[in-house]
């Protein structure tokens, strides 16, 4: 009697293992699952994008004002001049920044990526200008060291414009209609060009030689948000 009992439930119990095997979801239920994973990725991915564009903005941010550290060090160590016996040009005082940190490029062409620094100086070593490219966002983020107020001329770039009609500090976020003018008084300018281009991402000429898109902003408390 035991062995029958044993038996049977033996049975009952490959009886069940034989309806699980059988069991599944229906189609119904597997919509719903993938309804339900096509509303949460519909809210994940631009919440991804958004914070990949802003991380990459801040990024940018975050190297020129490593880069700016680096440059007011060597001003100091140069006598308060950006410019000295041995650095006469933007190219050598990129060359003494990317030696200070190799974490960043310095160049004095256009900036490709936020750590690729684009670099311009006043021809009197009275200041220095520092562009990086974010490429998520097409925005260039610039920054003007003044030390001293600056004096324009036509072989002094990128301060050339006869017409300095912002050199006030005060921002003006219009659509641009031409190259930027750079602020001219003295100070640390922080600026962004908004909706732009790489190729017009470039300290020497911000805003580039044709009509750039977007707007333009400068603050001296911190970076603008256009």
């Amino acid at each position: 009697m035991f062995s029958s009992a044993i038996q049977r439930l033996n049975e009952r119990r490959s009886a069940t293992g034989d309806v699980g095997e059988d069991s599944g979801f229906t189609l119904i239920e597997l919509m719903v699952v993938l309804l339900i994973l096509a509303i949460l990725l519909a809210i994940a991915i631009p919440t991804f994008l958004g914070v990949t564009k802003t991380a990459n903005d801040r990024a940018a941010q975050s190297n020129l004002n490593t880069a700016l550290t680096n440059a007011k060090a060597i001003y100091q160590s140069q006598g308060q001049s950006y410019t000295s016996t041995s650095v006469t040009t933007a190219t050598l005082l990129a060359t003494s920044l990317g030696t200070a940190e190799p974490s960043l490029s310095f160049v004095s062409t256009a900036s490709t990526g936020q750590g690729v620094i684009s670099l311009a100086m006043d021809s009197s070593g009275n200041g220095i200008v520092l562009a990086a490219f974010s490429k998520q966002t097409n925005n260039c983020w610039m920054v003007y060291d003044n030390p001293a107020a600056i004096t324009n001329g036509t072989t002094n770039l990128p301060w050339i414009s006869a017409t300095q009609t912002s050199s006030s500090g005060t921002p003006n976020a219009a659509a641009l209609t031409a190259a930027v003018v750079p602020p001219i008084a003295a100070g640390t300018w922080y600026a962004e060009i908004k909706n732009t281009t790489s190729a017009s991402c470039i300290a020497s000429a911000p805003g580039g030689s044709a009509t750039p898109v977007g707007a333009y902003e400068y603050q001296s408390s911190s970076f603008p948000n256009l």
